[in-house]
């Protein structure tokens, strides 16, 4: 499967799943005038990615525009021209934003539509190039599969309502419980008041909350790359 993505160099670069995956071989940088045959994750999409983009995502891929939620103006999104698409509900599992919805890296978008066209496999193959990549499954799995069992972007997002619907449910459940409100899942969600007519616009937000690396950190990320380019050769 074909990955591509535009770097807007707005991201750390030592946390930037895009940039490694580009070093690597597996995702392929381009320009603002290059056209992505396939599937496009842009916020200026109409509608959500589903299995019905399975042939689209054959043929031509898949690409991320990486950007900062913080610098959304600077980025000239109707030039990134291909099939618009939005992913729904989704929890991050990077170290940058764990936990939070919607907050997706490079990877974690990527493999999310992969897994969602059915290509399940090749999705997994994707994260484990990180150390923390196989959790984003995990915490997502449930969702993974109910999206993946969808015939439509109209079924994904009923999915997508119903899940954040239940999750309200039982947070206000346990609120009443404990007579005082717990920390809201969707806080984080600028979009949340648009939910249930539309889904999110969802993009790598690596550049956010970075803290210094530590040098243990900077060495295993050196020998994964080191020992994917082995691989390869």
């Amino acid at each position: 499967i074909k990955l591509a993505m535009w770097d807007f160099g707005q991201c750390d670069s030592k946390r930037c799943t895009g940039r490694k995956l580009a070093r690597i071989g597996y995702v392929k940088e381009l320009k603002v005038h290059q056209r992505c045959k396939g599937v496009i994750l842009s916020p200026t999409g109409t509608k959500a990615v589903s299995p019905a983009d399975r042939d689209i995502v054959t043929t031509g891929g898949v690409g991320v525009i990486d950007c900062s939620w913080a610098k959304l103006d600077e980025v000239p999104f109707t030039k990134m021209r291909g099939e618009e698409r939005l992913l729904p509900f989704l929890v991050a599992a990077n170290p940058v934003n764990y936990g939070r919805p919607l907050k997706l890296s490079c990877v974690e978008a990527l493999a999310a539509t992969l897994y969602i066209t059915q290509y399940k496999v090749e999705a997994r193959a994707l994260l484990d190039k990180f150390k923390w990549g196989p959790s984003f499954i995990d915490i997502n799995l449930d969702l993974l599969e109910a999206y993946s069992q969808c015939t439509n972007s109209t079924e994904i997002v009923a999915v997508q309502n119903a899940h954040i619907e239940r999750c309200e449910a039982e947070q206000a459940a346990r609120a009443a419980g404990d007579g005082a409100l717990g920390e809201d899942l969707l806080s984080n969600n600028p979009n949340r008041q648009a939910r249930r007519l539309d889904l999110p616009p969802t993009w790598s937000d690596e550049e956010e909350e970075v803290g210094e690396e530590s040098e243990e950190e900077e060495a295993e990320e050196s020998e994964e790359d080191e020992e994917s380019e082995e691989d390869e050769e």
